[in-house]
């Protein structure tokens, strides 16, 4: 699964915001490379602040990525080079300027009024302690037309939907089927763990400067995931329900695949949060392996979204590593989920002052894509953000040719995936750390590959002399690990 950032991949019309047809324009890179699917971060109706995640339409395109002709488009023109389309929905909020809230607002006997969370203040303060996303804030906001709190788990222009409400949920379940009769074949959910909340609850006096949005696990939600999937269950066609469940504990991940009737995958966000670290990575494999198989729940892997510093930022640019961390993703057992430009070794941007336009600080992973080696690498204006630095030495003209690069790197191990069935469908076993070097083998019937990676920066004797290489993140040397080094070997029985 490859993850666009629309805003950010390709402009075609020469606003400086990449749209609709940027995105059919690369399709052939997409399939170049090999990926399965692309999801789409919100291309919705927005007054972008928070840059589609605040929706003003649930049935609509907003005018800065094109229309809904240009979306209907790119669905074909995937389906036609074999890539299916997901798209980003945002179930748990809307703008304040979706027609909706608007009304909501006017009065207390609003006919939508009951479609967002208003509550009484108590002791002269919010109706609990509640902390929202990108601060140390309320996530409630008075509102002194109608003397109420309303609730937003990120800005106050995100209120919260009421999914008590059967009317809500109805009227959801149309968004999504709008999209899913215009050809879509799955949907990214936004937060979905929010969706069931107990509002009378305060979160505990330790973690009140925590956003209450990682701490939100409540029994509802997984009825209304259900109702959600029946619908998609309604469609011919594999039709994926994906849920950003951002829960760091595996086991309370694992509820939100329910009995095989809630989500088809969820996303696992525990390795955006460990470091470099062979042990670290052991642990999170086992745990996600232990709550999952349980249920026969198929996982989610991934290096960095839209959210958070790129995985080359985070590992400070160290290029061995960071080929390491694609060698890594793409051989776990479970669907790799890759974020646009982590296939170039894209870092950040360095954001002038002057130029951050995103609340939550995330502008410097959302940096624009660059596509050629020239100065404006392939942009026909200049793009609402900055560049990356060496973006020119990074875009895709510079790598697509050169078989060393990280781009070549990424296109092998897909194409190996593509075709060896113990890394599509394998076990994984064997899962072993010793602080310095990861391994595990991926097993099918009469096929065994192991996945070597050392974490270190020295030379290691890691390797039997009678597995045969099928790939290294580096040149390989005989039976030595070089630092940083990745190998997917085939065992010999």
């Amino acid at each position: 699964m490859y993850q666009i950032y629309p805003r950010s991949f390709r402009d075609s019309d020469g606003d400086g915001v990449g749209d609709l047809r940027g995105v059919r324009a690369q399709l052939s890179y997409l399939s170049w490379l090999g990926v399965d699917a692309l999801w789409l971060s919100p291309i919705f109706p927005s007054p972008m602040r928070d840059f589609g995640y605040d929706v003003a339409d649930f049935v609509g395109v907003d005018a800065v990525f094109g229309s809904l002709e240009d979306f209907d488009d790119l669905v074909g023109a995937a389906h036609e080079v074999g890539l299916r389309v997901v798209l980003d929905w945002v179930p748990n909020h809307t703008s304040i300027d979706h027609p909706w809230f608007v009304e909501a607002r006017r009065s207390r006997s609003s006919e939508h009024r009951d479609w967002y969370l208003w509550r009484d203040g108590v002791a002269g303060g919010p109706p609990n302690n509640w902390v929202r996303a990108w601060s140390d804030q309320p996530a409630w906001t008075w509102d002194d037309e109608t003397d109420q709190y309303y609730l937003h788990c990120f800005l106050p222009s995100q209120p919260d939907l009421n999914w008590e409400n059967v009317r809500v949920r109805g009227a959801m379940h149309q968004t999504l089927r709008f999209w899913l009769d215009r050809g879509v074949d799955g949907i990214r959910m936004d937060v979905v763990h929010l969706l069931g909340k107990e509002l009378t609850v305060d979160d505990a006096e330790e973690l009140r400067m925590l956003s209450h949005v990682p701490l939100n696990d409540v029994a509802s939600t997984h009825g209304y995931l259900r109702e959600i999937r029946a619908v998609l269950d309604d469609y011919d066609g594999d039709r994926v329900s994906i849920g950003e469940v951002y829960l760091l504990d595996p086991d309370r991940v694992a509820d939100y695949y329910g009995d095989g009737d809630e989500l088809h995958l969820s996303f696992n966000f525990a390795p955006l949060h460990i470091g470099w670290r062979a042990d670290a990575w052991r642990d999170v494999i086992v745990r996600t392996q232990a709550a999952l198989e349980p249920r026969d729940a198929w996982p989610t892997w991934v290096l960095s979204n839209h959210d958070t510093p790129r995985i080359a930022t985070r590992l400070h640019g160290d290029e061995q590593r960071v080929r390491s961390a694609m060698v890594l993703l793409l051989s776990l057992r479970g669907t790799p989920f890759l974020f646009a430009g982590e296939e170039l070794g894209l870092e950040d941007a360095v954001i002038p002052e002057a130029r951050v336009v995103d609340p939550g600080g995330r502008d410097g992973c959302r940096a624009p894509i660059p596509w050629t080696i020239a100065l404006d690498h392939g942009w026909p204006g200049v793009p609402w953000l900055p560049f990356a630095e060496y973006a020119g030495r990074r875009s895709v003209e510079a790598q697509r040719d050169d078989g060393d690069s990280m781009l070549s790197l990424t296109r092998r191990v897909i194409e190996l995936r593509r075709t060896r069935t113990a890394l599509r469908h394998g076990t994984m076993e064997n899962v072993q750390s010793d602080g310095r070097v990861l391994s595990f083998d991926r097993m099918v019937s009469g096929e065994r590959l192991r996945v070597t990676v050392n974490f270190s920066r020295e030379e290691i004797t890691g390797l039997q002399s009678d597995d045969h290489v099928l790939l290294s993140s580096r040149r390989h040397r005989g039976g030595l690990l070089a630092a940083g080094e990745a190998v997917i070997c085939e065992v010999k029985s």
